[in-house]
């Protein structure tokens, strides 16, 4: 599932240029298409069509794993999901298989939102804070201090692992950048937040805001099969590598559930030692 890196980097590509793509920023829509109806999450298929002519694109933002396509009156909201990933190109290229939604511009180019699992979703709204409002805060954020964490943490008594993917406590992780940036700060997945001492708390915040920035600088990872070029799998530490080696340590990786998600650890520079461990998954 694209996470805050790959959807910044998507983000980066449409408002500056780039992954193959020129910049949208200032292109007039003509009209668009919905190739699969489930595709829309907001208002029925007529209104859009006839409300989307004519709306250009002002800028293009991200909110945690949102693109906030900022229009003349509007915003599209796109989530990938699992699967989705977004292209630009010229019109006289074929529509592909898994193409849900394309927007036609008037200098014959188009965008393009491609999702062969079907769970992307694309809103058209007035307010994109009815659907982003409910956000936790960006974990690049300097307002997002190591002393709001720790308070943030201290109120909850969940698991570590599936509270830092929760989106409204803190927003943009998923399950990759959540496994590396635990291993960075040392903490098991299983760890109850509210155990977190303020020392811990400022150095996984640091891990974490590490993990992201390598992230975007090496334009997300491509681990599955919607290719986004970027290369940070390359620098993965545990997420995939169950039965291999640590590269600290020297000890095996693990794979567990928790929060029904595959999860990555190393058992030894990642130890239950805290007793306030349970099974608490929230």
């Amino acid at each position: 599932m694209p996470e805050l890196p790959e959807v910044e980097t998507i983000r980066r590509a449409l408002q500056q240029g780039g992954r193959g793509g020129p910049a949208i920023i200032g292109w007039k829509i003509t009209h668009a298409d919905l190739l699969w109806n489930g595709v829309l999450a907001t208002k029925n298929e007529h209104e859009f069509l006839q409300e989307i002519i004519g709306q250009s694109i002002i800028r293009v933002d991200r909110r945690a794993k949102f693109l906030d396509l900022n229009l003349d009156h509007y915003h599209i909201l796109v989530h990938l999901r699992m699967s989705g990933d977004i292209r630009v190109e010229d019109c006289q290229q074929p529509i592909l298989k898994h193409d849900r939604a394309i927007f036609y511009f008037e200098n014959g180019f188009r965008l393009v939102f491609n999702d062969p699992r079907k769970f992307g979703r694309i809103w058209f709204i007035d307010d994109p804070l009815s659907i982003l409002g409910r956000l936790g805060p960006e974990p690049l954020e300097p307002s997002l201090t190591p002393e709001i964490f720790h308070q943030r943490l201290s109120k909850k008594n969940r698991q570590i692992k599936p509270l830092l993917m929760d989106q409204s406590f803190i927003a943009g992780l998923g399950n990759i950048y959540t496994d590396e940036a635990l291993f960075h700060a040392k903490l098991h997945p299983l760890r109850i937040s509210s155990s977190i001492n303020p020392q811990e708390a400022e150095l996984l915040l640091q891990a974490i805001r590490y993990q992201l920035t390598e992230g975007i600088n090496r334009n997300g990872s491509s681990i599955d099969w919607v290719y986004r070029g970027g290369n940070f799998q390359n620098t993965f530490k545990v997420y995939g590598k169950n039965g291999q080696k640590c590269t600290i340590c020297g000890k095996v990786i693990e794979k567990i559930q928790v929060g029904q998600r595959g999860t990555h650890f190393c058992p030894t520079c990642q130890p239950i030692s805290h007793p306030q461990l349970g099974d608490k998954e929230g």
